[in-house]
């Protein structure tokens, strides 16, 4: 049985999750797989310092946040920034390499790309190694010559990518890792529970507070509509919206979820998404063809995902909270407006598929092996 190392990172919550999508989709074609953390495998103090510090700068100060994520994106920083993550987790990874002995390593965190290219730079693991970017502008972490194959989400990625050095043949457009229930169905409304206008808002797994402001905007609307509201982890704020609207009009209803698994199915159920746009949440969106408003973000890749997804034209940056009942008004009268929106994500999602990363993981392993037999034979 072939074996497959997934690396991974609890910097928020996109990267554990392309890592469980592909280990899924791995599983069921007979690989042994196996994920790690590799914030897991240091002292407390590491994890705690890469994991909430993440948190803490991206939501409270933004300002320094996206400072620290443009400055790290100077080669010249790079370099010193890569070399200080090497020196932290090379003999953890390297030892959970010499343990599983894997036949392919996936990354699904920038962090991995620089460890793991190091250690093939030096003959410590002659394996393929494939770097998923869960984002739609790569930052230059993600830049290395040792990398063998590049998962990305749009062409966009990539001609930013080749601009930067990359070879096109080792970038493949299969999207983002994202849940098998968010590929089923394309998208369709063919099933809709409900044949009323739908907003569905959310604001990523730790919820967002904006959420509130944009809530009140969209009681506001004139149409009648129904509003999911996700509030991921956050209860405090599950709890205020709760307790504001118990009451209300009979033109808006309003369903509330905490955390949950049933995103594909509220999708599939609804007009448009409001969200922040973290790099699964708009690859999921895409899937599932719903267009999406932007009134909120964090700073750094969401920005430079905001960016992409209206310059393709599937999304809508809102500048003014208070603009969001006047906006989703028009959406609901001038229907040609999100239809159009869906057509452009056909031409991005045309080629999403996790059975082709597979197949291209599968090709990568043989064409190792074949490599390995003709040393071995010199």
């Amino acid at each position: 049985m072939k074996k497959i190392l997934i690396f991974t990172a609890s910097t928020g919550g996109g990267h554990n999750q392309a890592a469980k999508s592909l280990a899924s989709k791995f599983q069921l074609y007979g690989y042994d797989v196996t994920v790690v953390d590799i914030l897991k495998l240091t002292n407390k103090i590491t994890e705690k310092f890469f994991a909430d510090g993440y948190e803490i700068l991206s939501c409270n100060l933004p300002k320094i946040y996206r400072g620290l994520y443009k400055y790290s994106n100077k080669q010249k920083v790079n370099i010193k920034l890569c070399k200080y993550i090497y020196r932290i987790f090379k003999r953890k990874i390297y030892k959970s390499t010499r343990e599983i002995n894997p036949d392919l390593i996936i990354g699904t965190h920038p962090f991995i790309v620089n460890i793991i290219s190091r250690l093939k730079q030096r003959k410590r693991i002659f394996v393929p190694f494939v770097s998923v970017v869960t984002d739609f502008k790569a930052h230059s972490t993600y830049f290395n010559r040792h990398v063998d194959a590049y998962i990305t989400g749009s062409e966009y990625t990539n001609i930013g990518m080749i601009k930067e050095g990359i070879p096109e043949d080792k970038l493949y457009c299969y999207g983002i890792p994202i849940r098998e229930e968010f590929l089923s169905n394309n998208g369709s409304n063919d099933i809709r529970d409900n044949h009323d206008f739908t907003v569905l808002l959310m604001g990523g797994s730790m919820g967002v507070k904006s959420i509130e402001e944009v809530l009140k905007g969209l009681v506001s609307c004139k149409n009648k509509m129904k509003i999911i509201v996700v509030c991921g982890n956050n209860k405090s704020l599950m709890n205020r919206i709760e307790s504001e609207y118990q009451r209300m009009p009979n033109d808006k209803e309003i369903v509330i979820y905490g955390f949950t698994n049933n995103i594909p199915n509220l999708m599939t159920n609804s007009d448009v998404l409001i969200s922040k746009p973290g790099g699964l949440t708009v690859s999921e969106a895409i899937a599932k063809r719903l267009p999406l408003l932007i009134p909120y973000m964090l700073p750094g890749q969401e920005e430079d995902n905001a960016q992409f997804l209206s310059d393709s034209g599937i999304a809508m940056v809102i500048k003014n909270i208070d603009e969001i009942n006047n906006i989703v008004d028009n959406l609901v009268s001038e229907t040609y407006i999100l239809e159009e929106m869906k057509e452009k994500m056909d031409n991005i999602a045309e080629n999403y598929s996790i059975d082709n990363i597979v197949k291209l993981g599968d090709e990568l392993i043989e064409d190792y092996k074949l490599m390995n037999y003709f040393k071995r034979a010199e």
